[in-house]
């Protein structure tokens, strides 16, 4: 059967508006493209992030792995454009918390960034680490210490002679190691409100319909 002329017409259309369809898509979505990408701005590594923690946080009291947050204290801005207001919410997490010693040692707090909220949405990000330490006063504790002892022994020796010494030195010691150790336990607080900066360590994309 030979099909009649209307017919032949109507393939034709047919397959020229497949062909058109086709065309006008791939038109669209090469032109789309761009567009998606001028609509995300991106907070380049190495960026300050200056924020107010919320809540106080210590190296005696806090553990590793406790969270905090913080608030924006100054906006982020790049090329003229504030990407992150002032306000915005930080979560972070505390990596190191190390309680100083009575004797020796030192205290140290760890802190990094992890996610911001930006119109209610919230994005991971990545900081390098922001370390608080108060070094040990071993030094100091062992002079008082040994101090101690030495006046503990010369008066043991005045009293009872070489038996005197001995028992001296220890009497004498043991008050010099109590005294060290009430003047070297120092501990690293940050205050609620305290002011720190953090720097990203991985660049941060945000749509710019969320800014």
């Amino acid at each position: 059967m030979i099909p009649n002329r209307k017919m032949v017409y109507l393939a034709i259309a047919a397959l020229l508006a497949s062909i058109w369809l086709a065309v006008a898509v791939g038109t669209i979505a090469r032109a789309a493209s761009p567009a998606e990408e001028s609509n995300t701005h991106v907070v380049p590594a190495g960026s300050a992030l200056t924020v107010t923690v919320d809540q106080a946080l210590s190296s005696k009291t806090t553990h590793a792995g406790q969270a905090f947050s913080a608030t924006l204290a100054r906006p982020v801005i790049v090329h003229g454009k504030t990407l992150i207001r002032k306000g915005s919410h930080f979560s972070g997490t505390v990596i190191t918390a190390k309680e100083q010693g009575k004797i020796k040692g030192e205290g140290e707090l760890e802190l990094s960034l992890t996610a911001v909220t930006v119109s209610g949405w919230s994005y991971p990000i990545h900081t390098h680490t922001l370390v608080r330490e108060v070094k040990g006063k071993g030094k100091r504790t062992a002079a008082t210490t040994g101090g101690g002892a030495v006046g503990g022994a010369l008066l043991g020796g005045l009293v009872g002679g070489g038996k005197g010494v001995g028992i001296g030195g220890l009497v004498g010691g043991a008050a010099g190691l109590a005294g060290g150790a009430m003047t070297g336990n120092k501990q690293v607080e940050i205050p609620a409100e305290s002011e720190l900066t953090f720097t990203l360590s991985k660049s941060l994309s945000l749509p710019a319909r969320r800014q």
